[in-house]
């Protein structure tokens, strides 16, 4: 039972991981934790769904837009997830950021954003495991998002936003666990 278990979390987490550009190894390994995070006989409770209505949404936007913020809605850097709602004006990355463990998956709920992503980072530093910073990436190319675009930020792609006018946003981020 427990390998039809198995199975049927890679057929359920795999687009989900797919979508966030893990590469089959990668997938696997997270329907392997999905499965042990499934319930058993005798196992734990999960956690409660959640559910987050558009007008809620919309209200959270409206607050952050005041202070330009953001807030994590679930999750956390300590799951396999997060789901992060914010809202900027005239804000700017002041370095490139990259993750060895990190996916992001952003999406524009209204206004817009550029990103400069990719290319080779200049001088970076460490800024924890697996986070890196750089003030520059060379060959890095821009990309500019109005409302409704989406994109994949694979693991390991430098990656800054510059917001010049106002964006409100969601953020999915997908985490592997890191090897000490």
């Amino acid at each position: 039972m427990a390998k039809n278990q198995t199975r049927r979390n890679f057929f359920l987490s795999a687009p989900l991981a797919a979508a966030a550009g893990l590469s089959l190894s990668e997938q696997l390994l997270f329907a392997s934790t999905a499965s042990a995070a499934a319930p058993q006989t005798g196992a734990t409770t999960p956690r409660p769904v959640e559910s987050f209505s558009a007008e809620a949404i919309a209200d959270l936007v409206k607050t952050l837009q005041a202070t330009s913020a953001s807030k994590i809605l679930t999750g956390s850097k300590e799951t396999p997830f997060s789901l992060t709602v914010g809202a900027e004006t005239s804000k700017s990355a002041k370095e490139f950021e990259y993750h060895e463990h990190r996916d992001h998956i952003f999406q524009v709920l209204d206004g817009s954003t550029q990103y400069e992503l990719g290319g080779t980072p200049q001088t970076p530093h460490s800024t924890g495991p697996g986070e890196w910073l750089a003030p520059n990436a060379t060959g890095s190319k821009s990309y500019t998002l109005h409302k409704g675009d989406m994109i994949v930020i694979p693991r390991g792609t430098p990656h800054k936003r510059i917001t010049t006018g106002s964006v409100s946003f969601t953020l999915i981020s997908v985490q592997t666990p890191t090897h000490s």
